[in-house]
């Protein structure tokens, strides 16, 4: 399997850098970043800008190379390097076990409730277009067919929570609501009145793979950190199995967001 654009435009800022002989603080200093910005892009932990890039064509002078990559190959991969790997997991999964205590997972996202998530993660202003875009072409996923199944548990506070202003609440409601009605998605709810409970400490998916095996991803404040091994998710699918032990029914889970959709519009 051949790399990305993202990870092709990566190592080629790499391998420029080195061939000119400068160092990560070197080129910082040509363009005014701190030689830990320069390393954040480089490996991935930071997505790369276009004003970045036209800067490290003039400090390199590489005639618009990177910015040509950039505008024909790039634009619009704005996921991290680390979230990659998941992202084709998921494109490929025949079904999706998702928990989240604190958001409304990502294919289910509104643009306005996206836009709000980055901001809320202090996501660069250069960069919040691109990784909001990126997010919304994320939600094909469910509109391929064969459609995989998404199993989705959240808990009530999602639903309760102010994110972004109650006219993204209402409109993101609404589309949760009409997601859910979907035959190939369930939304179930862990009410308030379950208290302290295991899914409270972190969000976590579970895919099913055509082949039969299962990778899972967990989300944490650096990073998300996919993992296929057995053991992991192993204890993954215990922790699901406890969260979806708390959470409602689905018809009173849907009763629920029905009842949170009219809070956010009256």
């Amino acid at each position: 399997m051949g790399i990305s654009p993202s990870e092709y435009l990566l190592r080629e800022l790499r391998r420029r850098r080195a061939a000119a002989g400068l160092t990560q603080a070197q080129l910082g200093e040509l363009v005014f970043c701190s030689d830990s910005q320069v390393s954040a892009i480089e490996t991935g932990t930071k997505p790369p800008t276009a004003p970045y890039l036209a800067a490290v064509d003039r400090a390199l002078d590489t005639g618009g190379y990177f910015a040509t990559l950039w505008n024909e190959l790039v634009k619009g991969d704005a996921a991290p390097i680390w979230l990659r790997e998941w992202i084709q997991i998921e494109r490929e999964a025949t079904a999706l076990r998702w928990y989240e205590h604190a958001f409304v997972p990502g294919l289910l996202q509104t643009e306005a409730y996206a836009r709000a998530t980055f901001r809320a993660a202090r996501t660069p202003v250069a960069e919040l277009d691109q990784r909001v875009a990126a997010r919304m072409e994320r939600h094909a996923v469910l509109a391929r067919l064969p459609s995989p199944q998404l199993f989705v548990v959240l808990d009530e506070m999602v639903v309760r929570r102010e994110f972004g202003g109650p006219g993204v609440m209402a409109e993101q409601l609404e589309h949760l609501l009409t997601c859910a009605e979907q035959p190939h998605i369930q939304v179930q709810v862990v009410p308030l009145s379950a208290g302290v409970y295991p899914g409270l400490a972190g969000t976590f998916i579970l895919a099913d793979l055509p082949d039969g095996s299962r990778a899972g991803c967990v989300d944490h404040q650096l990073e998300s950190q996919t993992t296929g091994q057995p053991d992991a998710i192993a204890r993954l699918g215990l922790a699901w199995d406890a969260v979806r032990g708390e959470a409602l029914p689905l018809r009173q889970s849907l009763d629920v967001l029905k009842e949170a959709a009219k809070t956010w519009t009256s």
